[in-house]
């Protein structure tokens, strides 16, 4: 059992804390490519505790950029995008998509006093129909080649499974708890069977469980009495691999996140797809009603696993 202060310690996740320094050192998917278009050039991304605007200037090139202005603290999500960046609504501060300032249209001419001027800014990728963020120092590793994200023997698609007020260390605990599969899941997913009893689920189906710490992070082994074996991995720090999909976990503040889902569906024959085969958005089927809201006044679906 953890106590508080280790709890602190891995589910605080803001900038100078373990957390929050850790999973810097990682990329996070932060918006779908649907998101942004030449009819909307940004979107507001929350991520380990930063506020931030993605966006696609004139020239085509993606920014990350800190949401608040550096000159009067105007939200950029409202800038207006221009061939060499995007500049602010309220003064017409221009920033690149590096946080260079390039302009600062009030001062007097020849100033040079945008050049002291910096906006804290990210690096942004786009992969399988997202675009993906890394907040932590340079140089940014490459993103995982997982099997899922590249082969090319089959199409994708993706999704936003959920959005949850929590902090991501507790779905990650969860997806090392198998016990629960056959009591919270006893309904779904179990192609018609009725268990003898809802305490109990499909609990006797089960020999055991194991688990085992690999380089990656851990394997979880559930053995049933039929001689089946079913294994699936979590990813450290923050991803959960099972069957042909992966749930990718991301930490928008100490308390809410985001759960993407990438599967991949092979080609009956094994045939290969271009490399520019698109990615297929799903929508998200509500995990909750009404989604704005928490429980008691939310009604939780447990129509999917």
């Amino acid at each position: 059992m953890f106590t508080q202060a280790e709890t602190e310690r891995v589910s605080r996740v803001g900038p100078g804390t373990p957390a929050g320094e850790l999973l810097r050192r990682y990329w996070f998917p932060v918006a779908f490519e649907h998101q942004l278009s030449d009819a909307q050039p940004t979107h507001f991304v929350r991520l380990l505790g930063e506020d931030l605007v993605l966006f696609k200037d004139k020239s085509g090139r993606l920014g990350l950029i800190a949401d608040h202005c550096a000159h009067r603290g105007a939200s950029l999500l409202y800038g207006r995008v221009e061939e060499r960046g995007i500049a602010c609504a309220y003064h017409g501060w221009l920033y690149d998509t590096s946080g260079s300032c390039l302009e600062c249209p009030a001062e007097p001419a020849g100033s040079m006093f945008h050049l002291t001027v910096k906006q804290r800014a990210y690096p942004v990728r786009k992969l399988v129909g997202l675009y993906w963020a890394y907040l932590g120092p340079e140089p940014a590793p490459e993103i995982p080649h997982f099997d899922i994200l590249v082969r090319r023997d089959g199409h994708r698609t993706t999704q936003l499974r959920g959005q949850l007020s929590c902090n991501y260390f507790q779905a990650m605990e969860n997806s090392v708890d198998p016990a629960h599969l056959q009591i919270l899941h006893q309904g779904p997913g179990t192609r018609g069977r009725v268990p003898v009893s809802t305490t109990r689920g499909f609990t006797d189906d089960v020999a055991g469980f194991d688990f085992a710490l690999t380089d990656y992070g851990i394997m979880k082994r559930r053995e049933y009495k039929d001689g089946r074996i079913d294994e699936h991995p979590l990813i450290f720090p923050n991803i959960l691999r099972q069957g042909n999909g992966i749930e990718i976990r991301v930490p928008l503040d100490d308390t809410h996140m985001d759960i993407y889902e990438i599967r991949f569906l092979p080609t009956p024959d094994g045939e290969l797809v271009p490399e520019d085969d698109p990615v297929t958005y799903v929508e998200q089927t509500p995990h909750k009603t009404p989604m704005d809201r928490m429980h008691p006044f939310a009604r939780h679906s447990m129509a999917q696993i």
